[in-house]
């Protein structure tokens, strides 16, 4: 049986690391990822982390297939404000002669509505069912560094599991979305055109809306086989502009009357 559920996550600052830099300074992916939230679900029900160089972490080879929704809250236009700490690290074997300095771009509050859609029947993903209910952790989630501790609250489990569910009017994606993960190509544009894909192309009225935008940002969606281990990159969207009525997209699952999330 399927389980639809919600949490927010939270935290003063956080760190999802870049893998380029620029010189000496670190970035952060703005909008948290799939491979660093399943890393805090592993530790929220203690499943063990990187213990051995090129194997992939216990709590991602036994949540991976778990489906997510991502959705910014308390944002600027989808980014959070962002600030660069310098470190000095004197540890003999990260500097030659000198201290190490480095400087990184850290996320000011960030803090995202994390949807997920459990198999309760699947032993991890019912123990994760029942301590996020419960309001439990194993091991203390962080968002991407030790230092920046996470919070989980406003559990909500009373969705329905509606997919791709349309009743012919604009309607509102309240997660991240992406085309790309399904089809080859992503289009945002103001009129229809058919390219050919399964799906229609992305088409948003923005008539009523608030603060319109629309967001970007290339996200780790899994990670590479081994040996290398390497994030792979897909385009991710966030607007607060509807969709028009003709307007399919994959894994879109019914929230509220008109308002959806994307699982990947």
């Amino acid at each position: 049986m399927q389980k639809l559920i919600s949490i927010d996550l939270k935290a003063d600052f956080g760190f999802f690391r870049k893998p380029d830099t620029n010189s000496t300074v670190n970035f952060s992916f703005n909008i948290i990822h799939k491979p660093a939230l399943l890393g805090i679900l592993g530790a929220v029900i203690g499943l063990d982390g990187y213990k051995e160089l090129g194997k992939l972490p216990a709590y991602y080879d036994a949540l991976k297939n778990i489906k997510v929704g991502i959705q910014p809250l308390y944002h600027d236009k989808g980014n959070f404000r962002k600030t660069v700490i310098k470190y000095s690290n004197t540890i003999g074997y990260a500097n030659k002669g000198g201290p190490f300095l480095t400087e990184e771009a850290v996320l000011i509050n960030p803090a995202y509505r994390i949807y997920l859609l459990l198999e309760v029947e699947d032993f991890n993903q019912k123990k994760l069912f029942e301590f996020l209910k419960e309001g439990k952790a194993e091991y203390l989630p962080y968002f991407g560094k030790n230092e920046c501790s996470a919070w989980v609250e406003n559990f909500e489990e009373n969705y329905p599991v509606e997919k791709n569910v349309f009743n012919g009017e604009s309607f509102e994606i309240k997660s991240i979305f992406s085309k790309s993960i399904f089809s080859k190509s992503i289009v945002v544009k103001d009129s229809l055109a058919d390219n050919g894909d399964d799906f229609t192309d992305i088409d948003i009225d923005f008539i009523n809306s608030e603060n319109p935008f629309v967001y970007f940002e290339r996200l780790p969606l899994k990670f590479d086989e081994a040996p290398l281990l390497q994030y792979k990159l897909e385009p991710f969207s966030f607007t607060t502009g509807k969709m028009k009525p003709h307007v399919r997209l994959p894994n879109l699952f019914r929230i509220q009357p008109n308002q959806y999330v994307q699982l990947f």
